[in-house]
């Protein structure tokens, strides 16, 4: 049986395991390790004033046997590099390659402009930017990628879900096929994602247009987790018409649009019922750390490209009080408010596609 003097400090991206008061401490990102998240009381954490949770005693002490009976063994590799050093952003993911829709100027039309790549928001896919895509390939004649990041759409599934994972796919994507100087184009979690990888400047784009996100921490809005549960249901249900999906997930959520948007995922098993291609299993656990930014002081990480921020005015994930912020992380930001929600790209096609338009037009290399 294990003794040892044991302190657990738990928080949204990071587990630390210090032993013994040893220096060697084990650094393990949580995405990675469901169990230790299974183990702690939700209220318990939720009263908690801080990000991290310090466990002692007999929490910890429980802890650590089942970090040696069910996680060493597939997390030997990850347990000797997180043991030298702590979480950095380079050392936990070096990317997974993401499925894309590209889309080029027809009738032999060259090119005129860099690419400009699509990134979806939470539950969304590469199917999203179908529509905007084709128009604005004929309007602007510049090539186009709508990218599917890691666990949505056709892309590969991993339990790691969260914004530096995310924005380190779309680096290694840039990269593989040779993309320079493009503008980046995300919604909601896309926005931040797209963010991201202008402030951590490992590869050179030309321009950025978050749509109604912000880099702030802040709490995700609370029908996502909603929708979860109705995506839940419709699974342990074993339900097989679209039909019946349907009347599970209007009890969570009353728009006939979110709900198809959400029921895009569906697909069915080997037995005729209806699966979500989503991981349920890997987004659940990673939701709150999604409503977080991974760069919270402007003078250190700073994108002066040019920036266009679009915000939907009936929305709350772009609040006045949030655009100093904006500000000093892309000075050179301008601001386009649409009159509609946070589905700005499905509300407002027509809007969204104007504003994109004037802003590129301008911003021409």
């Amino acid at each position: 049986m294990l003794q040892a003097d044991v302190e657990i400090f738990f928080s949204r991206e990071l587990c630390q395991v210090k032993v013994n008061r040893s220096s060697h401490n084990l650094y393990i990102p949580t995405t990675r390790f469901p169990d230790i998240q299974a183990i702690l009381h939700p209220a318990r954490y939720q009263r908690q004033s801080a990000d991290t949770v310090s466990l002692y005693g007999q929490l910890g002490r429980s802890i650590i046997p089942m970090l040696a009976r069910r996680a060493l063994p597939r997390l030997q590799q990850p347990f000797r590099q997180y043991a030298k050093r702590p979480y950095s952003t380079s050392e936990l993911s070096n990317g997974i390659k993401m499925a894309y829709e590209f889309y080029e100027p027809e009738n032999g039309v060259s090119a005129q402009g860099s690419p400009i790549v699509f990134v979806h928001g939470l539950f969304g896919s590469k199917r999203n930017h179908r529509s905007i895509s084709k128009q604005l390939v004929r309007d602007l004649k510049r090539p186009i990628y709508a990218v599917d990041t890691r666990n949505h759409g056709d892309s590969s599934h991993d339990p790691r879900h969260d914004y530096v994972a995310l924005a380190e796919d779309l680096e290694l994507f840039l990269r593989e096929n040779k993309i320079k100087d493009s503008c980046l184009i995300g919604h909601s979690m896309g926005a931040k994602t797209v963010m991201t990888v202008a402030l951590r400047k490992q590869v050179k784009i030309g321009s950025l247009i978050p749509v109604d996100n912000a880099p702030v921490d802040a709490a995700l809005k609370s029908d996502f987790a909603k929708y979860i549960v109705g995506m839940r249901k419709i699974e342990e249900s074993k339900v097989k018409s679209l039909k019946d999906a349907d009347k599970i997930l209007s009890e969570y959520e009353e728009s006939l649009p979110i709900r198809q948007f959400l029921l895009t995922n569906l697909m069915r098993d080997e037995e005729g019922h209806q699966k979500f291609k989503v991981p349920l299993k890997y987004l659940t656990p990673s939701l709150n750390g999604l409503g977080d930014f991974p760069f919270n002081d402007p003078d250190e990480a700073r994108w002066e490209g040019p920036t266009l921020i679009v915000r939907g005015t009936q929305s709350h994930y772009v609040a006045d009080d949030m655009l100093p912020v904006c500000g000093r992380f892309f000075p050179n930001f301008e601001l386009a408010n649409i009159d509609c929600g946070h589905w700005v790209i499905s509300e407002k096609p027509e809007e969204f596609r104007q504003a994109v338009i004037e802003f590129l037009t301008k911003t021409k290399d």
